[in-house]
């Protein structure tokens, strides 16, 4: 700590003699018996400035009982703690007792003074000074053993330390962090922090990311490291020092970080206010300068309120090493940006964005991208505009803007804003505040009427609660959209607010003072200077201090207001009283007078008031500013002006201005800022460019916006005119005695005027001593050559050029080289000079160049033209031609695009090459954007005419055209004319001699030129054209031509392909021409170029030729069509036929007519379409003349007729009709079936049959192989053929063909191998036909051989097989006594053997069953006379080796008695 100690430790410590002067007893009575007390806090310098009685902390080594009277209570903490409960410093609390607060004393210490006091007054200074001495050395005895006792203690704890190390070791923490300052430059700054942590941590401090050594900055940095506290000073600031600071704590247990930041500001005046000054030179971390280019920069920028908007950058740094990146910093209005919900960065490595996510009106300023390399910053700045979003409402002001709170306290907070330029139209009523608590979104609107002034009182607060605040402003057309909201503040008392921002720490000196609990029962004294801060015609606000003495602990306090001239004081907060020392008033009467005081209150009562304030008139104290005067524009750029003016006089709290203007003669005012600007100078952007503006401003503070400054006068907005950048490149072109000739390259900037002359001044050099200055010329010169005389020979001499325009002369060029004046003797030309670039293209650019001043000692007969890129070396020259040129420009093509490149030139004459020329400045071939060529047209009357566009053109650019790149001062062969920024020159008699090279350039443009090559060829093709244009030709679609409409009627007609509103048409048949009539009808569209003429009808009268003849202006044209002969009456007939259809259509119809169609099924369908019918029509059918009567076969169904032949055959040949009619008319269709018909439709027929046959197949069959195919329909008028290796089959016996039902087939009886091969069967339809093969061969045959051979083996076994053929009954019934004779045949070979069996008991012959078996064919059974027995079941049972088969049945015998039994 700086200064004395304080008075109560040299009370306990070392006492001295200056305490015991009469002075200092008398000082401390006064305090004992003073009714009130100040807080005061720090160190005394002196002993007469005495301490307030302050209580030390537990630190100081004294007992808390010897120090308060007050009974023991919890011990308090005397840590100050911030927010985030993080230890910042000590507090030392202030004394209770009011003697306490005074002295500082105990009760034994104060008696000990009164009895000096005594001994003073009654008893000699000798023994006073005897009884103090004793009483010092016994308060120093006591003193040493309290530290001898503290000191034991503090060994006893070291060493338990030592024994139990583990049980201790814990990980780095910090007690205190380190926190940010904000410094002005050149200020020093300390760093400090508390760390805690055992073993101890090593702490490291970093600058962005980057370890900080002292060693490496001797004299920059210092670090120290001092009982756990550890700290980083920066000696004198500067810009530099700028960065984010971190310090790390390490050691076994883990690792810690604090970060803190520095901003070094600069005091304004200064140059450059925001940004140092860039460090150049190599770098020592990496050995390099870096050069840092901003390139594809953002523009001045537009935007609208809620609208996003990014800015960007791309940032080249050379050279680029691995991982370096440089610092990306954004600025607005040179205030360092932050990421935040309104602002995000982000940087790509060679591209810095910052992008505004919701742009306000705040967010309206200047701009400034910032890159730091270790080599210094470049930067980069442009404005940026936000205007009014659309209001809700038409005519509804703009939203206010710059919301912001001032003098928080705890339930009342000063919200104050902007007055938006945008008003709608009507003046601004007012405004309402609105509050939000955060964390809410429920806004409440703070004001009931609408107030004027821009600053406003909010009470009701809860204490201890933040608040977000807006604005809205009003007029009488609506409310505008609300501002933007205020950062958030917090509702409490500003000691409480700063203390837990923790602004303090224990080793600054700095102590924070804090009151300790309230004493119960002390009724608060009066507040202090009471005084009216703020006065309006709506509110008043007054602000106190609180009273000095002890219980303010739970103050609060009441208002009480007095008109002024009476006694009667009304309390104004009956109800609530405020917490804060501020209070706002509503509800006063305007233009009174009234008087306030304040009284304080706690729980033990209301105190006494303040003394009342002086009368205050309820009004506006602060006024509305003065209009602003002289506004004077500038011209600036293209687009914009700079706006002057003269601040408002005698302006209070002064916001800062705005802007508008109008076009002159619109009186539409628009805005040119919408936020308020501090200054008296404004650059507008946005304007038209070539138009004149007016401008008006007005000023705005706090009460409102000021009225209108004078209008301006008009100014036209175009680049401003400055005068040119000094001439460079200054050559000596020729000399001799006593004159040399000079020459010099145009400045790079010429000021945005032509320049006018040039100046040209010389000096001599003697010794290399220049000396004074003359003018070579007085009148300036056009060229960039010039000859300077009166020169002394073989004197040395150096040159320096001005350029000159309308805006005056520019500064000189800088000195030459120092050029001898000697006369040039050499035989070979001079070097030639003023070389210029045009037409620079991708691939290509054109080289002019003057020839040399001296010629040599012949004439210069030709040049050569040399080319390199920029960085090759002298090497690397090369000669663009071989052969030397004799004119004085050239096109130079194959350049490689992209890449730099310079130029010279040398001339040569019959002795040889002379000088090169000087180098001309780089060259990139690159095609700029909106490069235009010049173009060649030819308007309708023939003239021919050159064309160029210049895009980039400027209001004092001008179109400069020549021929073989010599100006055109003629104006006999072409006229010039230009028209914004189009510009054309005009052949007015194109010949021969105007061949050539055409060229244009564009003054005041980057180079905007381009050039025609004119040759013998296109001249010829030009003329051609220009004929065409000058005796046009109407061009047609399509020529004359003629069709047939409805009813026969004829129509002629043609199409132009454009024609205008003013065309006609020239009808004339055979030389005649014809009208309008009820022979004639004509139409003529000129809209489509459409030209008909229709006829009802062709007469023979009608043969001949028809024309059509067009003019449209000069334009003309004609197209004729003949109509005679063979072509004439065929039209004739045909029209004819056409009117006899439209007569039959008129009636029932056909419109399809009679026609056939097979259907899959083989089906024919006749069928006809027909249409105009209604009910009473009668569609009637004939074959042959004969109807065919109506069945199913018949249809009619959606105008359509059919009549079904199912199965047709040659019956079914003949004609078909169809008959409709009715009361209309009738229409008949016929369809001829027969001859020739009717095989048409059979051999259509036949194709679908053969369409639906299957694959040809083979099968066996015990006689031999067969072949076959399936058709979904067979028609015995089908004809096939069946081939065998492709050539038909001849049939015989073995070999046959057939149809059973659908299937066609070939049989092949005994096929044996000659039979194999390709087989076919060939389907006839009159067309192609259709053939389907199939390969009997291979496995095929001797698959289907070896089953014809079972097949024929298992036949042969069935005929041989033994049989019953038949003749046996199932049953015979037959009377006793009868004879029963069977008979049945037998079949077999071998012949079977015949067996015969009764009941399935083999029976043979006898006198009663003969049995017989005769001829091997017929087996016979005989009974002579049949009995009862002979009744039974009987079969013959015939076998041989192929089989065996039998016959049975059932004889049965009866009585006749029976017989007749069972009739009865």
């Amino acid at each position: 700590m700086s200064g004395s100690l304080p008075f109560y430790q040299k009370n306990h410590r070392h006492y001295d003699r200056g305490y015991r002067n009469k002075e200092t007893a008398s000082k401390m009575s006064q305090y004992q018996s003073s009714s009130s007390s100040r807080y005061f806090a720090g160190s005394s310098t002196s002993a007469t400035s005495s301490s307030r009685g302050l209580r030390v902390s537990s630190h100081s080594g004294l007992e808390e009982s010897r120090l308060s009277p007050i009974p023991k209570r919890t011990k308090p903490t005397y840590l100050a703690v911030d927010k985030e409960n993080q230890i910042i410093g000590y507090v030392i609390p202030i004394f209770r007792g009011s003697q306490e607060f005074a002295t500082g004393f105990s009760d034994t210490e104060e008696s000990r003074v009164r009895d000096m006091a005594r001994r003073d007054l009654f008893s000699s200074g000798l023994e006073m000074e005897r009884s103090e001495l004793i009483s010092r050395k016994e308060a120093m005895r006591e003193s040493a053993d309290r530290i001898c006792l503290n000191k034991r203690i503090h060994d006893q704890e070291e060493h338990s330390k030592r024994m139990n190390e583990d049980s201790l070791m814990h990980p780095p923490e910090f007690v205190i962090k380190p926190r940010s300052h904000t410094v002005w430059e050149k200020q020093c700054v300390r760093l400090h922090c508390t760390v805690t942590g055992w073993p101890n941590p090593r702490v490291v401090w970093y600058k962005n990311n980057v370890a900080i050594e002292s060693i490496a900055n001797p004299g920059k940095y210092k670090l120290e490291s001092r009982y756990s506290v550890h700290s980083l000073d920066i000696n004198r600031c500067d810009f530099d020092d700028t960065a984010q600071y971190h310090v790390s704590a390490m050691n076994s247990k883990g690792e810690l970080s604090a970060f803190a930041s520095v901003v070094v500001k600069r005091f304004k005046g200064e140059v450059d206010e925001y940004m140092p000054a860039p460090r150049h030179g190599p770098v020592s971390e990496y050995g390099v300068t870096f050069q840092t280019h901003i390139v594809d920069k953002f523009g001045v920028s537009f935007g609208r309120e809620g609208e996003t908007m990014s800015l960007g950058c791309t940032v080249v740094i050379y050279p680029s090493l691995h991982r370096y990146q440089p610092e990306v910093q954004w600025y607005k209005d040179g205030v360092l940006l932050s990421p935040s919900k309104w602002y995000q960065m982000h940087w790509s490595g060679d591209r810095a964005t910052l992008t505004l996510a919701h742009l306000n009106k705040e967010d309206e300023g200047l701009y400034t991208l910032r890159v730091t390399t270790k080599s210094g910053y470049e930067t980069y700045s442009s404005y940026v505009f936000v205007r009014d979003s659309d209001a809700e409402m038409e005519g509804a002001p703009g939203a206010p803007l710059d919301v912001r709170c001032l003098d928080a306290n705890k339930d009342y907070i000063i919200v104050t804003w902007k007055q938006p330029a945008v008003d709608g139209g009507h003046s601004i009523l007012g405004y309402f505040v609105d509050r939000c608590e955060v964390g809410t979104n429920h806004w409440i609107q703070c004001n009931d009427t609408p107030v004027k002034f821009a600053r406003f009182p909010v009470t009701g607060l809860v204490e201890g609660r933040s608040y977000v605040f807006r604005v809205r402003a009003i007029n009488n057309s609506g409310m505008s959209h609300p501002s933007r909201v205020s950062e958030p503040v917090a509702a409490m008392d500003p000691g409480d607010r700063a203390r837990l921002r923790g602004t303090s720490a224990p080793w600054t000196g700095q102590i924070i003072v804090t009151e300790e609990e309230p004493a119960e029962g002390i009724v608060p004294g009066r507040p202090l200077e009471l005084q009216v801060t703020e006065a309006t015609k709506n509110y008043v606000v007054l602000s106190w201090k609180p009273p000095g003495e002890k219980g303010l602990e739970g103050v609060r306090y009441y208002v009480e207001k007095c008109v002024s001239g009476t006694d009667t004081w009304q309390r104004v907060n009956t109800e609530i009283p405020v917490k804060s020392p501020r209070f706002a008033l509503f509800d006063l009467a305007e233009g009174k007078s009234y008087s306030f005081r304040v009284r304080c209150c706690n729980p033990a009562g209301v105190g006494e008031p303040s003394d009342p304030t002086e009368a205050t008139t309820v009004g506006d104290k602060l006024d509305i500013p003065s209009a602003p005067s002289k506004v004077v524009p500038i011209r600036n750029t293209d687009t914009s002006v700079v706006v002057s003016w003269v601040a408002s006089s005698d302006a209070k709290e002064l916001v800062g201005y705005y802007i508008e203007g109008s076009i002159v003669g619109s009186n539409v005012w628009e805005p040119c800022n919408n936020k308020p600007v501090n200054v008296t100078r404004f650059i507008c952007h946005g304007l038209m460019t070539g138009e004149k503006y007016v401008f008006r401003v007005r000023a705005v503070n706090a009460a409102g916006l000021s009225g209108f400054s004078p209008e301006s006068e008009p100014v036209e907005v175009k680049a401003a005119i400055a005068s040119p950048a000094p001439p460079f490149g200054i050559s000596v072109l020729e000399c001799v005695r006593d004159s040399m000739v000079l020459a010099w390259k145009q400045p790079s900037f010429i000021g945005g005027a032509d320049i006018s002359g040039y100046f040209v001044d010389y000096r001599e050099v003697v010794d290399g001593v220049p000396g004074k200055w003359h003018e070579a010329n007085i009148k300036a010169v056009s060229e960039r050559a010039y000859r300077v005389s009166d020169l002394m020979e073989n004197r040395k001499y150096q040159f320096q050029v001005r350029a000159a325009n309308m805006a005056g002369v520019g500064i000189p060029s800088l000195p030459s080289d120092t050029f001898p004046c000697k006369e040039w003797t050499i035989a070979v030309p001079g070097p030639p000079h003023d070389l210029q670039v045009r037409e620079v293209r991708n691939d290509s650019l054109v080289l002019l160049w003057k020839p040399p001043v001296y010629q040599g000692r012949d004439a210069v007969n030709g040049f050569y033209i040399d080319i390199k890129e920029e960085d090759a070396p002298v090497e690397a020259w090369r000669s663009v031609n071989n052969k030397a040129t004799e004119k004085t420009y050239m096109k130079i093509k194959n350049l490689k695009e992209g890449e730099v490149f310079v130029f010279r030139v040398r001339a040569q004459n019959k002795a040889g090459v002379g000088k090169t020329s000087e180098v001309t400045e780089p060259v990139s071939a690159v095609t700029k954007p909106g490069t235009n060529e010049i173009s060649v047209a030819v308007d309708d009357d023939g003239i021919i005419s050159l064309n160029f566009e210049c895009c980039d053109l400027t209001p004092d650019s001008k179109f400069v055209w020549s021929k073989n790149y010599e100006e055109i001062t003629d104006a006999s062969r072409l006229t010039m004319e230009t028209k914004g920024n189009k510009s054309k020159a005009v052949f007015n008699t194109p010949a021969e001699e105007d061949i050539g090279i055409y060229s244009c350039i564009v003054t005041h443009t980057d180079g905007a030129s381009s050039s025609y090559d004119l040759s013998e060829q296109e001249l010829k093709r030009l003329l051609e054209v220009s004929h065409d244009h000058k005796f046009p030709i109407i061009p047609l679609k399509s020529e004359l031509a003629v069709e047939l409409l409805e009813k026969g009627r004829v129509r002629f007609w043609l199409q132009a392909e454009k024609i205008s509103a003013d065309g006609k048409v020239d009808y004339v048949f055979n030389e005649n021409l014809i009208s309008q009539g009820e022979k004639y009808k004509m139409n003529f569209d000129k809209s489509t170029g459409v030209i008909e003429m229709i006829m009802e009808s062709l007469t023979p009268a009608d043969e001949g030729t028809f024309t059509f003849r067009l003019k449209d202006g000069k334009a003309t044209n004609q197209s004729s069509l003949v109509l005679i002969g063979d072509v004439f009456k065929g039209l004739q007939k045909e029209s004819e036929f056409q009117m006899k259809e439209w007569v039959r259509k008129q009636g029932p119809h056909f419109i399809e007519y009679l026609s056939y169609e097979v259907t899959p099924e083989c089906c024919v369908l006749l069928k006809c379409k027909v249409g105009n019918v209604k009910k009473e029509t009668s569609a009637l059918w004939y074959k042959d003349g004969q109807e065919i009567k109506a069945d199913e076969h018949l249809g009619f169904t959606e105008g359509v007729l059919k009549l079904e032949i199912a199965q047709i055959s040659k019956k079914d040949s003949g004609v078909y009709e169809v008959v409709l009619k009715d009361d209309r008319g009738k229409d008949t269709s016929k369809l001829n079936l027969t001859d020739q018909g009717f095989k048409d439709l059979m051999n259509e027929v036949f194709s679908f049959i053969a369409n639906s046959s299957t694959p040809l197949k083979i099968t066996s069959t015990d006689e031999g192989i067969r072949l076959y195919t399936f058709v979904n329909f067979y028609n015995d008028l089908l004809q096939v053929t069946w081939h065998y290796k492709d050539s038909a089959i001849s049939f015989s016996d073995r070999i046959k063909s057939g149809v059973v039902g659908e299937q066609l087939w070939l049989q092949i009886t005994e096929p044996t191998e000659k039979d194999t091969g390709k087989y076919a069967i060939e389907f006839h339809d009159g067309k192609g036909g259709l053939r389907r093969t199939v390969e009997l061969a291979g496995q095929a045959f001797d698959d289907a051989f070896a089953e014809f051979q079972r097949l024929k083996s298992a036949a042969i076994a069935e005929k041989g097989r033994a049989r019953v053929a038949g003749g046996l009954p199932d049953v015979v019934t037959i009377q006793e006594g009868k004879a029963l004779n069977l008979t049945c045949n037998i079949s077999g070979d071998p012949v079977p053997k015949v067996t015969w069996l009764k009941n399935d008991r083999e029976i043979t012959s006898d006198d009663h069953c003969i049995l017989k078996f005769e001829s091997g064919k017929f087996a016979s059974f005989t009974i002579t006379a049949v009995n009862t027995s002979d009744t039974g079941k009987y079969s013959i049972l015939v076998k041989n080796k192929y089989g065996t088969e039998s016959g049975d049945f059932t004889v049965s015998v009866f009585i006749p008695e029976e017989a007749a039994g069972k009739k009865k």
